[in-house]
């Protein structure tokens, strides 16, 4: 397993900070030994003996006393710090040469490297985090956009956890009067009321639906909003594209079939990143290349949560335009017409198309000259309801969270299915532990090797 092969009473060692050339590097020293270990080669103050929280200044030196770097050494005595454990942080500056020399000379003395995502590991086995806590630690290091950076900090700060928490104990508190009806069996007892505990059940579903459906707004926040940008050639796409971007980033050109293969970027509008997807137009190909281009849009349609469909208002008509929407539209996606080259055809009637086509909006812009963007951004914004994230919500944005509610929440339902039905305790008691599990991993109070492998595994070394 990926931490069997290690003892946790190891000090390790790692750069937390990113590897390269820069202007300081830290280098994080966490075990029992840390203090002692870096002791051996910091001279300055002994760092030992120091109050926890406190950063003093020196050198670290080779066994020769070779002189390797002027650092700034801060100390975290346990449990105050982020594993529990004694910590140093040693500043040195940031060249390759430095870092290298300063985690051997670690390693030389007593410490070993560190696995990817081990600090985070110890501060869940030290119980200064739970799984969900520490999975968030990751998702926050990961962020690229204001509402990834917002939804991670709610998860890290424990309010998720402390929800799931809380109704694990009121389920818990039946199943172990559940289980003492099984002890006393064959006396016909009867510790848990059934009508409250269908009471329980149903208030704790209705709790666990309200965070699994958030999971569709917290997955998109979490990791980006899918939008290609589809249409037939020359109907603008890559103008659209490189007008939103602000930047020439596609190719224009009045010759149809221009793009080959998808452009992707990020366009961040007021804290949501949205993944623009710029495709090939959709048309009969001409040749091999094109034809595969082609596929790939539509590839990439099926996988979108936003469609923008663009097409030339004055050489589309609205038959075209219906006929490629039905082609495009797949189940929950968002589709937004955008009427372009607007400069072109000012006669242009969106309400008679509204009438002919049944999409999220329709929006008539000039990609070339940049009107209506602005209105177009908005919309983008509203489609995936940014109103709805809050400082005091609870989004579930953890696929592996997500799975463990789904489970939970049919476990429940069995609960309630076996309580109708006539079923015995047993198996009503059961269907409890089996939801208590689900539940529980979610935080951690229940784990398996496997599942903390491969969480921790992805995590970045100094982590």
């Amino acid at each position: 397993m990926y931490y069997s092969k290690h003892q946790f009473d190891d000090t390790i060692v790692a750069l937390a900070t990113p590897a390269g050339i820069g202007a300081i590097a830290v280098i994080r020293l966490s075990g029992k030994d840390a203090l002692r270990i870096a002791d051996l080669f910091f001279y300055g103050k002994k760092l030992s003996r120091q109050k926890s929280h406190t950063a003093h200044f020196g050198t670290i030196r080779h066994e020769n006393q070779h002189v390797i770097d002027e650092v700034l050494a801060t100390v975290f005595v346990a449990p105050r710090s982020y594993t529990r454990e004694n910590t140093v942080e040693i500043s040195t500056h940031g060249s390759p040469y430095i870092v290298q020399q300063v985690i051997q000379l670690a390693i030389r003395h007593g410490a070993r490297m560190a696995q990817p995502g081990e600090f985070t590991l110890r501060a869940f086995l030290n119980g200064q985090l739970d799984l969900s806590q520490a999975e968030a630690v990751a998702d926050l290091i990961a962020s690229n956009s204001e509402s990834a950076h917002q939804l991670a900090i709610q998860q890290m700060r424990g309010g998720f956890s402390l929800q799931i928490k809380q109704l694990r104990e009121e389920l818990v508190h039946f199943a172990s009067l559940m289980e003492l009806e099984l002890d006393f069996g064959e006396e016909d007892v009867e510790f848990a009321n059934r009508d409250d505990l269908k009471l329980l059940v149903l208030k704790i579903q209705k709790i666990i639906r309200h965070l699994s459906d958030s999971f569709a707004l917290g997955n998109v926040l979490k990791n980006g909003v899918l939008t290609v940008i589809a249409g037939r050639p020359n109907a603008g796409k890559s103008t659209l594209l490189n007008a939103l971007l602000n930047e020439e980033r596609a190719i224009v050109s009045e010759i149809a079939g221009t793009t080959r293969d998808t452009i992707e970027e990020i366009l961040n509008i007021n804290g949501i990143a949205f993944r623009l997807v710029d495709t090939a137009g959709i048309r009969q190909a001409t040749d091999a290349i094109e034809a595969i281009g082609v596929q790939k849009t539509m590839e990439k349609v099926r996988q979108s949560a936003v469609l923008l469909y663009v097409f030339d208002m004055l050489e589309t008509t609205m038959e075209e335009v219906k006929t490629d929407l039905e082609a495009l539209r797949q189940d929950d996606m968002k589709i937004l017409v955008i009427c372009n080259k607007q400069d072109t055809n000012e006669l242009f009637q969106i309400e008679v198309l509204s009438k002919r086509i049944q999409v999220d909006k329709i929006i008539a812009l000039s990609a070339k000259y940049g009107t209506h963007l602005k209105d177009l951004k908005s919309t983008l914004y509203d489609l995936v309801s940014a109103g709805q994230v809050k400082s005091d919500s609870t989004i579930v944005s953890n696929a592996r969270h997500y799975e463990a509610l789904q489970k939970s929440d049919e476990c429940l339902s069995a609960v309630l299915n076996s309580m109708a039905t006539g079923i015995t305790t047993d198996f009503v008691a059961m269907d409890i532990r089996r939801a208590l599990y689900h539940l529980g991993s979610i935080t951690g109070t229940v784990t398996t090797d496997d599942l903390l492998e491969n969480i921790f595994r992805n995590f970045c070394i100094g982590k």
